[in-house]
């Protein structure tokens, strides 16, 4: 292949989280070379089986981790772009990463663990419980480094909340009765791991998601929770028992509850009663299914029928 086709090299960093190796085959899938950066305590695992999904598919693994600088450094040395997909609660330590990649000067484009909802939209910041000021500080330091980027924001995963229809506790669908949390209408979105990751990959080569942000808001997947419980019910052919919780008595709720479903009920409050997932308007351009349409994904429907 000639320098002008080659695909871009690709590191994954996170690469045995499930939206990790998700990206790393994404990644394989589209042509791109592709490297998974693997904290050495994985190595020393019976047969190394994190590893072992990785490397069948391709991935060139790489030994180091992000407080190993010389490792992390020498890892961002051989690629072109980074994709981060380190939890939230660990989001600080994207900062050496972010060094290496400015000292290595190769990368031309980091896709940083952001994910999830746009922090810079939420209302909820000061409840959070400092959730999203650990993106927002790396998302500073990506921006004053003149660092290239995308930032890639889908809400929630499709295993998040969805298995038990936004209803903290449990972990499958309600038979019986069902909880709505404030007046039912507000509308959350939903994006399946895998789907996340392909849309993600599309934005590698792709000048018009240079230092940009996309979202991800397929048609098939916004949904309120009065939505949610009809599209069940349809499913299940059968009326479910419906409890409404106020936005005051769930402002209570989370008052009282414990961690972590403290965070459940505070991110449902945020979704489902505030609003941050949709109230604000986007571009055409900077939408994932509108920018890149034959990219096929799950719909939250499809998601459900393998619950019933």
């Amino acid at each position: 292949m000639s320098e002008e086709t080659a695909r871009s090299r690709v590191l994954v960093v996170g690469a045995t989280g499930r939206l990790g190796g998700s990206l790393v085959r994404a990644s394989l899938a589209a042509g791109h070379p592709t490297f998974a950066l693997i904290r050495p305590h994985h190595f020393a695992l019976p047969d190394s089986a994190p590893l072992k999904p990785l490397a069948a598919a391709g991935a060139t693994i790489l030994k180091g981790s992000l407080d190993d600088y010389p490792s992390l450094l020498e890892a961002v040395r051989q690629v072109d772009v980074v994709i981060c997909a380190v939890p939230t609660k660990h989001a600080l330590e994207q900062k050496p990463l972010i060094r290496a990649i400015k000292e290595a000067g190769c990368v031309k484009r980091f896709i940083p663990a952001e994910f999830g909802v746009d922090h810079t939209k939420v209302q909820i910041c000061d409840m959070d419980h400092g959730f999203y000021e650990k993106k927002a500080e790396i998302r500073r330091l990506i921006e004053s480094e003149d660092i290239p980027h995308t930032y890639i924001y889908c809400n929630f995963l499709m295993r998040y909340l969805l298995p038990s229809l936004v209803q903290p506790g449990l972990d499958a669908p309600p038979r019986d009765e069902v909880t709505i949390f404030g007046g039912g209408d507000t509308k959350g979105i939903f994006v399946e791991e895998g789907d996340v990751a392909k849309f993600t990959v599309c934005t590698i080569e792709d000048p018009r998601t240079l230092n940009m942000t996309l979202y991800l808001r397929p048609p098939g997947n916004i949904y309120s929770l009065n939505e949610l419980v009809s599209l069940w019910e349809t499913k299940i052919n059968k009326c479910l028992k419906k409890i409404h919780i106020t936005e005051e008595q769930l402002l209570k709720n989370i008052q009282n509850a414990p961690f972590p479903l403290k965070m459940d009920l505070i991110f449902i409050y945020s979704a489902f009663v505030k609003g941050d997932h949709t109230y604000f308007e986007i571009d055409s351009r900077s939408e994932g299914t509108q920018l890149y349409p034959d990219v096929k994904y799950t719909t939250v429907s499809e998601y459900l029928d393998t619950l019933v």
